[in-house]
């Protein structure tokens, strides 16, 4: 018998037990993103590695967030258990540390201008590779992360924060900052939008700095804490799920490559449509043996962080990315995309719908290759309308949507009267939001880029989402997106659904939908204005990919006629990826095998950028506002918009709080002038 199979027949749950008064540890912790948050899906990695460590002896963990000082005050106090994630050379005073587990990646960030670049790639003694800046300055942050030899090789220089030396980087009063390459790209993406493609993190890193929990030593039970947490720890090392947790938050994104293979990284959002291209993705490996494909799927907040920080920091670790409608035009102007000009005759430009290759477009060029489109449906079960006595208008008004929602909500069977995409983000709650405000008549900015987050239209509608989601939605709203709201609906329990209409695909599937049968479907809401909604999901080459060609040869093939076929053959015409083909809505297998064909044509075809609001708006865009800084201040307001409904904060507040965001970013931007009062500014001032 091996080591390792004999230490996990060791490390089996049989063989630990706990005393019964230590099944809740009670940890403190900072807010420390992307690693751990209030806000990041279940409190961020370092949250969730934690959990399951305990589970597996069968602890609950409770953590609380606090000011750091304030977190490592009450663990040395003995107010708390213990304090995560902590690194082994803080302060050691009444601290007992656990086993390791993988944490961030220390290292230099520069200008982009800047020309420097380690003279090797591969991981060299510190000293060979900061020799060259022995007479430059580097920024630290006080009392922050360091090297403890960096003070000795290079001059360097405080701050107090982390986003406050990527400030004195940013206008060249400092020539380098010492940082965690997952904490710059967040803090550009959701602070400094503006400031991306300006940076670069060197590679490779200086160092990898590994977490531990710290507990109080002299705590009950101390020993069968750290005992368990380690015990837990090393058998998530032997059954991959520490590097599964890494991956599914983007901190992880693959292997090496095979031997005479090259690695093609396709960055992606984790829902049905995309698995199946993964599943298909081995007919095209098949036909380019030279070609290895990595799949990096993530839950679509956090592949819109890190495929926007790949760009930030130039890191260049996705071959395709999957984007939409939104970035293809504004990265297209940053020149981060690569123009796809030399197309074979046989990929049928002219067959793509009109609007979506208009919106993946720049200056006449393409940038992006339509995967799938879609525009928005009210979905609902006609049996429960049925056996209520109830008819879904066509097209129906909002009132009518609440008062139908109203009738036929019975959570007491788990079945929920509406049930609506609640997660936090510019691509979760606001994009159903955006829509619904828009179509309520109100919008986000006037012609002059003021913000208009306190109008009447931004209440009314606001008021409408909260009473929908508390009243009559499913359990726990914010934390559901569109993947989780799928699922609810295609397992019976949603009465009506408005979202995407590519869902219609799966709900329409009676190989994974009980309610195939009995689905229904009906325009988007009407206010003051029908709603309207356009999204593509395209494939785009990064220009810091160092794999161009093959990578325009994969995603030609993704977005092609013959693959919409191998799904009608492998999978069911029923899932063949919608929207972007005239020639899909030709095949009549299609149009046999999806009722909801048509109508999903005119909603993508006919959409009309001057109908989509009632009064004019400087900005592109039905369900996001088509500017660089609306990935930051979008999803800032998203998560207003998310405590609303959690009952966190009144509707006045929260629209207080977000129209003061997006007032100063639009400052910081140059959109307006910073010394002038919230009124109308000149539209010339800044036109993206």
């Amino acid at each position: 018998m091996t080591f390792l199979r004999y230490l996990a027949l060791f490390l089996t749950p049989l063989a630990f037990s706990l005393p019964l008064s230590a099944e809740v540890v009670h940890l403190v912790a900072g807010e420390r993103e992307p690693y751990i948050g209030k806000r990041l899906q279940n409190q961020g990695y370092v949250s969730e590695v934690v959990t399951e460590a305990f589970a597996r002896t069968r602890i609950q963990v409770d953590i609380t967030f606090y000011p750091w000082a304030r977190a490592l005050a009450l663990v040395k106090q003995g107010k708390a258990d213990g304090i995560v994630p902590i690194y082994q050379e803080a302060n050691q005073d009444n601290l007992l540390f656990s086993a390791p587990f993988p944490g961030d990646a220390l290292g230099l960030l520069k200008r982009r201008d800047n020309p420097f670049q380690y003279q090797a790639t591969n991981a060299l003694q510190l000293e060979q590779l900061l020799l060259p800046l022995r007479h430059s300055t580097v920024g630290i942050v006080r009392g922050g992360l360091s090297l403890p030899q960096l003070g000795h090789l290079v001059p360097t220089e405080y701050a107090n924060s982390d986003l406050q030396n990527i400030d004195k980087l940013y206008y060249g009063r400092l020539p380098y900052i010492l940082i965690d390459k997952y904490t710059a790209v967040d803090l550009m993406v959701g602070h400094r939008p503006h400031y991306i493609g300006e940076l670069e993190f060197l590679q490779p890193a200086l160092a990898e700095k590994s977490f531990h929990v710290a507990f109080f030593s002299k705590a009950p039970h101390v020993a069968t804490l750290l005992e368990a947490f380690n015990h837990g720890l090393a058998q998530m090392r032997l059954d991959g799920t520490l590097s599964r947790l890494r991956a599914k938050n983007g901190l992880l994104l693959g292997s090496d490559p095979l031997p005479h293979k090259v690695k093609l990284t396709i960055g992606s959002v984790d829902n049905p449509d995309m698995r199946i291209m993964q599943r298909l993705g081995k007919l095209f490996e098949q036909q380019n043996p030279d070609i290895e494909l990595n799949w990096v799927f993530l839950e679509e907040r956090i592949l819109r962080r890190r495929l926007l920080g790949d760009l930030a920091i130039a890191d260049g670790q996705f071959d395709v990315m999957t984007i939409g409608n939104f970035e293809a035009p504004i990265w297209a102007r940053r020149h981060w995309l690569v123009p796809l000009e030399n197309l074979p005759d046989s990929y049928d430009v002219a067959d793509i719908i009109p609007v979506v290759k208009n919106a993946l477009s720049s200056q006449g060029l393409l940038y992006a290759l339509p995967f799938y489109a879609e525009s928005a449906m009210t979905f609902y079960r006609k049996d429960l309308f049925a056996k209520a006595g109830l008819n879904m208008p066509p097209k129906p008004s909002f009132t009518d949507i609440a008062a139908l929602a109203a009738k036929l909500n019975n959570p007491e069977k788990q079945i929920y009267g509406i049930c609506l995409r609640g997660d936090a983000g510019w691509g979760g709650n606001m994009a159903l939001l955006t829509s619904w405000v828009h179509a309520m008549g109100g919008r986000w900015f006037d012609e002059h880029w003021q913000p208009q987050l306190q109008t009447a239209e931004w209440v009314q509608t606001l008021q409408l989402y909260q009473q929908l989601l508390q009243q009559y939605g499913q359990p726990h709203a914010t934390r559901t997106g569109f993947t989780e709201v799928l699922q609810l609906f295609a397992k019976g329990h949603c009465a009506i659904w408005i979202d995407a209409t590519v869902a219609a695909g799966y709900l329409y599937d009676p190989e994974v939908s009980k309610v195939a049968s009995v689905t229904g479907f009906a325009a988007q809401p009407t206010g003051k204005l029908p709603a309207q909604w356009l999204w593509v999901w395209a494939l785009a080459i990064p220009d810091s990919s160092k794999n161009k060609t093959i990578a325009q040869r994969f995603i030609a093939w993704a977005t092609s006629k013959e693959y919409i076929g191998l799904v009608g053959e492998h999978e069911s015409w029923v899932a063949a990826p919608p929207g972007t083909r005239m020639s899909t809505y030709h095949r009549p297998e299609y149009q046999q095998r999806a009722p909801f064909a048509n109508e999903v044509f005119q909603a993508i075809a006919q959409s009309r950028r001057d109908e989509r609001t009632l009064k004019p708006v400087p900005y592109n865009g039905t369900i996001f506002v088509g500017i660089p800084e609306y990935a930051a201040f979008g999803t800032r307001v998203g998560n207003r918009v998310a405590e609303v409904v959690d009952g966190k904060i009144k509707i006045d507040q929260a629209l207080q709080q977000s129209q003061d965001i997006v007032l100063k970013q639009m400052q910081d931007s140059g959109y307006l002038n910073p010394n002038r009062n919230p009124a109308p500014a000149t539209e010339s001032q800044h036109q993206p």
